[in-house]
């Protein structure tokens, strides 16, 4: 099994899930249902709820836990790949420039830097 980088290629269900879910991690309202989570776990300790509920709440962060490092490594990965092929551009970029071929290293750079799609 060849396990490709997440950046390269076309996009699968996992990598379209992991950026969906990346910018989803990332709003407001992923924020307050983490601070929810926190305070059930320490109403469940403060109030002394039985063992299950503790157990449940200190289970239910530890998944989420999971999950987002799942995300971060994912984020990380493409983010670096990214950063990579804009540099591999840029440096060809360069050394074509030198060399009086800049017309192809200027294509790549746009393709690299994503210049011809709409934000």
């Amino acid at each position: 099994m060849v396990v490709r980088h997440p950046a390269e290629g076309r996009k699968g269900r996992f990598e379209r899930f992991a950026e969906t879910a990346s910018n989803f991690t990332s709003t407001s309202i992923f924020y307050l249902v983490c601070l929810a989570l926190v305070a059930f776990f320490a109403a469940a300790h403060a109030a002394g709820l039985a063992l299950t509920w503790q157990l449940l709440a200190g289970d239910l962060m530890t998944c989420v836990n999971l999950l987002l490092l799942a995300l971060l490594k994912n984020a990380e990965r493409r983010a670096e790949r990214a950063i990579q092929r804009k540099l591999d551009a840029i440096a060809g970029a360069l050394l074509e420039q030198e060399e009086g071929k800049a017309r192809q290293a200027q294509e790549d750079l746009r393709r690299a830097i994503r210049m011809d799609e709409d934000v």
